[in-house]
């Protein structure tokens, strides 16, 4: 008897080696018959599920970018929490940000595919800052569309360029403390009256 297909789990195996495939490689260095080796699929399934490789990449960075947002929703009203769980998550799913990255080598500052999409997404985290700053929560000082790049570069720098972090702040699990608490005290400040 054969065994029964199961489309769903198959999209999912493709989406995990895309994620892996892409993270390592970027879109350029990517391999189609490597993710399909991997997600143990037929490499048609891939184009027809998901398009060509640049499609693919979009799909797969659009996706790890609505489960980071899903799992980490911005707290104007809790800064410093809101930068602790943005390390964690990042130190957790390295990826995310391997993917932002590549995406940034290889598209620049030409518009990406869904950008639009991507806009309205951080329109919201955008909005929940300057209704922060609105009701005087947050310091308006700063614009919230900036405060919010500035923020999440702060959350950020730390997991994307580890042997900086290492070189520079030290290596030591205090001084990874140390860091991450100079993080939140400098988000504190940008957002405090």
């Amino acid at each position: 008897m054969a065994a029964a297909r199961d489309p769903e789990a198959t999209r999912v195996r493709i989406f995990e080696a895309a994620v892996a495939e892409f993270a390592r490689y970027g879109i350029a260095g990517a391999r189609i018959d490597r993710i399909a080796t991997e997600a143990k699929a037929n490499k048609q399934l891939i184009y027809a599920y998901f398009g060509n490789k640049a499609e693919l990449f979009t799909k797969v960075l659009g996706k790890v970018m609505l489960d980071l947002a899903a799992a980490v929703p911005v707290d104007p009203d809790d800064i410093e929490g809101w930068i602790d769980r943005v390390m964690d998550y990042h130190a957790a799913h390295p990826e995310v940000l391997r993917l932002l990255f590549w995406e940034g080598m290889e598209y620049g500052a030409d518009e990406l595919p869904d950008e639009t999409e991507r806009q309205e997404n951080y329109r919201h985290k955008i909005d929940a800052l300057q209704d922060a700053q609105d009701r005087g929560a947050l310091s308006d000082a700063i614009p919230a569309r900036d405060l919010l790049f500035l923020l999440i570069a702060l959350a950020n720098w730390a997991v994307v360029v580890p042997q900086m972090r290492r070189i520079v702040v030290g290596a030591e699990e205090s001084d990874h403390e140390r860091l991450r608490a100079s993080v939140r005290e400098a988000a504190r400040r940008l957002v405090t009256k």
